[in-house]
């Protein structure tokens, strides 16, 4: 797997994935989308891993590419 996410993308995905699990055990009783909050692990793990799949189909890249002459 090569790597496919940057810094500020990481960075990015880290914080929405704590704020989607905080909604999961935090967020109001009464309502019964908490397990919308369970997806939060996707965007912490991938920018752990440094690698999104959905990146990947479609061919983008958010990481610096390494510009040495060959």
């Amino acid at each position: 797997m090569m790597k496919n996410v940057g810094s500020a993308d990481k960075i990015v995905r880290i914080v929405v994935g704590i704020a989607l699990i905080a909604f999961a055990l935090f967020g109001p009783a009464d309502i019964g989308w908490k397990w919308v909050g369970w997806i939060g692990v996707v965007p912490i793990a991938t920018a752990l891993m440094g690698w999104c799949p959905l990146y990947s189909i479609v061919g983008m890249k958010t990481c610096p590419t390494d510009n040495k002459p060959a």
